[in-house]
């Protein structure tokens, strides 16, 4: 199979970073103080714009502005570790003359702290879209349609790796090949939602990954 006819498309919380912890924290807090019936709200918006979860769940605009000078803080400071595995990862791509691409809810304001944090994940893949580059976020397949054609390909071409029940659903429903990975979820939960599972990027072999799933059919 030729190089260019395969694309890579990766999340970035849970899949490239490891910061699922941190916002279950921080919109754990949230929801239970908007919301204290249930507890496990903040479950159902992973995947989800800022814009998204302040149609659905806080309309007040006083309240979206208390939320997003918070939410504006933590991320300053939020710890962002890579996915164990995902820079090797990532570089075996680059040397196997692939193209990759992150698909992420994240707004630009999120991604210079990720730049701050990671200067080198652009050197690392070739594109990186935020929510502005989407009109509908995860769980609709718009923002992996778009992805696969900034590499060029069409949707069965690429290979999407996500974490989150509203991200597996967007590159499910958007035709891609899917890698499940169980940073955030198990794998008896999400398996039925994607292709393979994984815990992280640590033993992918990617020659073998591209061989398995390229053949795969939906």
């Amino acid at each position: 199979m030729e190089h260019q006819t395969v694309g890579f498309l990766f999340d970035l919380d849970g899949v490239i970073i490891d910061t699922e912890s941190g916002y279950d924290q921080f919109w754990g807090d949230q929801m239970r103080r908007a919301f204290p019936s249930e507890p496990e709200l903040f479950r159902k918006i992973k995947g989800q714009t800022l814009t998204e979860i302040y149609n659905r769940f806080f309309p007040d605009p006083s309240v979206q502005e208390r939320i997003t000078a918070e939410l504006n803080a933590f991320e300053r400071d939020m710890p962002m570790p890579w996915v164990e595995g995902f820079v090797e990862f990532a570089e075996s791509i680059r040397r196997a003359g692939y193209q990759s691409c992150v698909v992420t809810s994240s707004n630009q304001p999120k991604m210079q702290s990720v730049y701050r944090q990671h200067p080198e994940l652009r050197s690392l893949v070739d594109f990186v879209l935020s929510s502005e580059d989407f009109h509908e976020s995860k769980p609709a397949p718009e923002c992996y349609l778009v992805g696969a054609a900034r590499l060029g390909l069409k949707p069965e071409q690429c290979i999407a790796f996500e974490d989150s029940l509203n991200g597996l659903k967007s590159a499910w429903d958007a035709g891609t090949h899917v890698v499940g990975l169980t940073t955030s979820l198990p794998a008896e939960v999400i398996k039925d939602r994607c292709h393979l599972t994984c815990p992280n990027f640590k033993n992918i072999d990617l020659a073998q990954l591209v061989e398995t799933l390229m053949i795969t059919k939906h």
